[in-house]
């Protein structure tokens, strides 16, 4: 049998809302960059990996560990 982490879980979920939702912040105002597309390329590979963490956690939280 084996127990969830559910902190590992509930961490990994407000991970993964909190990096949608800096992707989306920022796009709302890229047009006001000088450079729009070096931003928005710069905002998706930090989002994709606090995403890719988050959904990491999650996983591994759900897994558990061995009572």
């Amino acid at each position: 049998m084996r127990r969830r982490n559910w902190r590992v879980v509930i961490v990994g979920s407000v991970l993964l809302f909190a990096a949608a939702g800096f992707f989306l912040y920022m796009l709302s105002i890229a047009s006001r960059s000088n450079d729009p597309a070096a931003l928005m390329q710069t905002v998706g590979q930090v989002a994709g990996a606090v995403g890719g963490l988050s959904i990491a956690m999650i996983i591994v939280g759900l897994i558990g560990k061995k009572v």
